[in-house]
């Protein structure tokens, strides 16, 4: 079940040498990271979550997931960045980008709480007229201000439409265990709550129960994802760079990062992965960009995305790498018919795969590019599948913890994220904030 890192279109990019001139280093990040002693050490709880996690709650998580799937038509996840990322990444990976619109025996997901957009608000209210809807809503503190508008929207709908009683029993709040703003309200409402680690910050917590009560109202095996995690925590834990992927993965990157790559490039050529892509952008952009360091974390979607930013991987300056993810048992298939008039010219693709054709789109644009000079990293994936996908999310928490330390940064604290908020509270004049206000508004002209 493992995934696996292919490194043959790094050549004439990166030496082996230089590969094996990262093996010390590598040992004293999985040293530090196993021995607690490195930056950030409060926040290791994901390290060994596969293996070590409540499973009392991890029941009652699957309880209240069959419960969501009995009686809800929709189901409003509510949160921001890594409370909400996680889930639709898996929910898209394991069942479709275009799961609502699918028949199933599930409710439709939609998520809210990750912007301050009036007009996504209001038509996600629309969407829940006359439908039996549940909330999950997911906030440490309950104070971060997307989706504590979000849950005070959705609170009052329900409370509206089903009354106070039975809106309680529609909500779902993942939280702190024990304080917060929150987990206060949660428990004096009376709604279940299910808890946010305090040793996994947000944008490694897939695989607790802010990732894990969405994921299993889908409909999805989160038994086997957890299973596929632990595979992946037993499987990586030797540091040599001859037999551990995941370790030579973050040491490709950080050699790539030191000849002026300074952009990685997450790919895809299945569109299930887009969103797992939006998910990689937090997890390694959050955790590496720091101190003037770390890569810039993008994603695309071929053969899509060929079409508008091909030229610049192809042609444009020399700034960024590849790392495509290719699955060994593709989602899917699809057969090319034959057609008598060939008005298309495509009867030379009769009979073959789409699969088979996507491989090829694959092997033609990995070697165009490197022979453009943009080199590629590839992981192979077993299958779209529960125990893959816990494999390969533990496989790239793993390995961006380790590239942190690399890069001689903390992987799991986010300082710069608090400098928009504090702005943000001065301009709309939140109480304790009054002495920045004037400040702002004279540097933006108002």
């Amino acid at each position: 079940m493992s995934v696996t890192l292919e490194t043959r279109y790094l050549e004439g990019f990166v030496r082996s040498h230089e590969l094996g001139a990262l093996q010390t280093q590598v040992n004293a990040a999985h040293e530090m990271l196993h021995a607690g002693t490195g930056l950030g050490s409060d926040f290791l709880g994901w390290l060994t979550l596969p293996t070590d996690y409540n499973k009392e709650e991890f029941a009652r998580i699957q309880a209240a997931a069959e419960r969501i799937r009995r009686d809800t038509d929709i189901l409003i996840v509510i949160g921001i960045g890594g409370s909400y990322l996680g889930a639709r990444a898996a929910i898209e990976f394991l069942k479709s980008p275009n799961y609502n619109a699918k028949k199933k025996d599930t409710p439709d997901i939609y998520f809210a709480g990750n912007s301050i957009s009036a007009a996504a608000l209001s038509e996600l209210l629309e969407l829940c007229e006359g439908r039996r809807v549940s909330v999950n809503v997911i906030s440490k503190s309950g104070t971060t201000t997307e989706p504590a508008i979000a849950f005070r929207v959705f609170r009052d709908y329900l409370e509206r439409t089903v009354g106070h009683e039975e809106a309680k029993k529609r909500i779902y709040a993942t939280t702190d265990r024990a304080r917060g703003t929150l987990k206060a309200f949660a428990d004096r409402e009376g709604y279940e709550t299910f808890v946010v680690p305090d040793d996994v910050g947000g944008r490694y917590s897939v695989l607790t129960a802010v990732g894990l009560l969405p994921i299993a109202a889908a409909g999805c095996d989160i038994t086997a994802l957890m299973e596929g995690a632990a595979e992946a925590q037993k499987a990586l834990n030797d540091p040599s760079l001859d037999s551990n992927d995941c370790y030579r993965y973050a040491a490709a990157r950080n050699v790539l990062l030191r000849k002026g790559r300074a952009v990685e490039l997450m790919v895809s050529y299945e569109p299930c992965c887009t969103m797992m892509g939006e998910w990689w952008k937090q997890l390694y952009g959050e955790s590496e960009g720091k101190d003037g360091k770390g890569l810039f974390p993008a994603s695309v979607t071929f053969s899509t995305d060929l079409h508008s930013l091909g030229q610049f991987v192809q042609d444009g300056s020399n700034i960024l790498f590849e790392t495509v993810l290719q699955f060994d048992r593709n989602p899917g298939e699809l057969i090319i018919q034959e057609d008598a008039e060939n008005v298309d010219g495509l009867n030379f693709l009769a009979g073959r795969s789409m699969s088979e054709i996507n491989r090829k789109a694959f092997e033609g644009t990995v070697l165009a590019h490197s022979d453009g000079g943009t080199p590629s990293l590839v992981l192979r994936v077993p299958a779209a599948d529960e125990r893959s996908l816990g494999y390969l999310i533990y496989f790239f928490e793993k390995a961006c913890a380790v590239s942190g330390y690399l890069l001689g940064v903390n992987p799991f604290d986010q300082p710069g994220v608090e400098s928009y908020k504090r702005n943000m509270f001065a301009l709309l004049g939140k109480p304790g904030y009054e002495g920045e206000k004037a400040v702002l508004e004279k540097r933006l002209g108002l």
